[in-house]
């Protein structure tokens, strides 16, 4: 099933990881030394802190303005699913009506994962006009401001800045096994798929992307996904 799975998404995974100039296509789990993995935690809390201490105002002018323009708390907390599948509670700066009904998203979700959606490599793969979004709710998505608050899953170790994104606990129902190789890492503010189309991006190929990443994982992939991030923030490519 992976083999195959692998067979069929190969040709277009590889357009995508264009975008990193990368083309090798390798799954597996390779070990790292403890110094790399250290130097990537450092990175990690460093970053986390820059953002909480230089960032400050920022957060505060954004906390505010979620507060006077709709009803509900500033944070919106979910539970997420970290590497090996390990919840924990993930942090964002709320975007929608409080107390919105999620089956909306959990619809969207069995599509986009059965490979059911409507689209190709030149429509999105991502939910639009979802009603629940408030006025500022949608600039925030725009411009990825509403991830800021994950940095406090980066500094708790629960994420770090780069990786796959976390999955919600009802989409693993929809996944196959060969997905779940994807949560054999520490999930990410930004990734590969992040880089190379995003909402372009089908679900398949998506997994694809976070398995090159997990099998070729540096610090320079890391710096070159890091610095490609910006651009991509800049297009108001909105995070999944």
């Amino acid at each position: 099933m992976k083999e195959d799975a692998t067979a069929l998404n190969l040709a277009t995974t590889e357009r995508a990881l264009d975008a990193v100039d990368t083309f090798a296509l390798r799954i597996g789990v390779p070990t790292h030394s403890q110094v790399e993995l250290a130097f990537k935690r450092a990175i990690d809390v460093a970053a986390a802190l820059t953002i909480y201490t230089v960032g400050a105002p920022v957060l505060a002018a954004i906390a505010l303005m979620v507060k006077i323009t709709s009803r509900g708390p500033v944070f919106f907390r979910q539970i997420r699913l970290g590497k090996d599948g390990k919840p924990f509670v993930f942090y964002k700066f709320r975007t929608m009506q409080h107390n919105s009904d999620d089956a909306v998203h959990r619809n969207f979700a069995q599509r986009f994962i059965n490979g059911h959606m409507d689209g190709d490599h030149s429509r999105p793969y991502k939910m639009v006009r979802d009603p629940r979004v408030t006025l500022f709710g949608a600039f925030l998505r725009k411009t990825s401001l509403d991830e800021l608050p994950q940095f406090w899953n980066v500094l708790r170790g629960e994420m770090s800045l780069v990786g796959p994104r976390p999955p919600i606990a009802y989409e693993l129902a929809h996944y196959q096994e060969w997905h779940k190789d994807r949560l054999k890492a520490k999930p990410g503010l930004t990734g590969l798929w992040q880089v190379s189309g995003r909402s372009m991006v089908p679900f398949d190929e998506m997994v694809m992307l976070d398995l090159h990443y997990i099998a070729n994982w540096s610090l320079a992939l890391d710096l070159k996904i890091i610095l490609k991030t910006f651009p991509v923030l800049l297009r108001g490519e909105g995070a999944y």
